[in-house]
């Protein structure tokens, strides 16, 4: 199931100059000459999406006004979380664990690298409990991508590894990881650290 589009913000180049406090002829020319993301509708009418918005404020040192922030909060919350290992088992029994304590929420699965690259382009998750062992795949890589991806509000990413090792653990940390694991897993302990690392969300 793919993340709902009540997250989904959309303005106006109309709406975008009432926000930067600017004629609409300011906000036009910031999208013709591409300092602005934007899409055209088929009337020819520019639309901006929020995290693009959001991108542009940042670069430029603006205030974020309040409808916006309100946005980037609905965007912080977690609805989709993607697990990826190749161990099916291990995948399952995680799965149906956090199932049962987060019903709210809706788990993805990915066994390896091609249906994580699908999955994540398609659900657009907002937590990937991401194995760095996947066969053929560098885990520090793929985490790199998922956080580079999501310009706005990052996923939360918590690497497994079925190793203990401080190098693998510093490389993911420095890939964007926001916690490392490693096998075998307290499941006991996962909810608190899930409910800290979400509370912790950067935009």
């Amino acid at each position: 199931m793919a993340k709902t589009d009540k997250k989904v913000r959309i303005f106006s180049a109309l709406e975008v100059a009432n926000i930067c406090g600017v004629v609409n002829q300011t906000a036009i020319n910031w999208i013709k000459n591409g300092y602005l993301k934007a899409f055209t509708t088929p009337g020819g009418q520019y639309r901006v999406y929020s995290e693009d918005l959001v991108e542009f404020l940042h670069s430029r040192g603006m205030r974020l006004p309040p409808e916006l922030k309100e946005v980037l909060e609905q965007q912080k919350s977690i609805e989709v979380v993607l697990i990826v290992d190749d161990d099916q088992e291990f995948n399952n029994t995680l799965k149906q664990f956090l199932e049962k304590k987060y019903p709210d929420y809706t788990f993805e699965q990915a066994f390896d690298g091609f249906e994580a690259g699908k999955m994540l382009a398609e659900s657009k998750p907002d937590m990937v409990l991401l194995d760095v062992d996947l066969p053929g795949i560098d885990g520090r890589k793929l985490c790199q991508k998922i956080k580079e991806d999501s310009p706005t509000v990052k996923p939360i990413v918590l690497a497994i590894s079925g190793v203990s090792d401080p190098g693998v653990e510093n490389e993911m940390m420095e890939a964007g990881a926001d916690a490392f694991l490693a096998k075998p897993l307290k499941m006991e302990e996962l909810p608190q650290l899930i409910e800290q690392l979400a509370a912790q969300r950067s935009v």
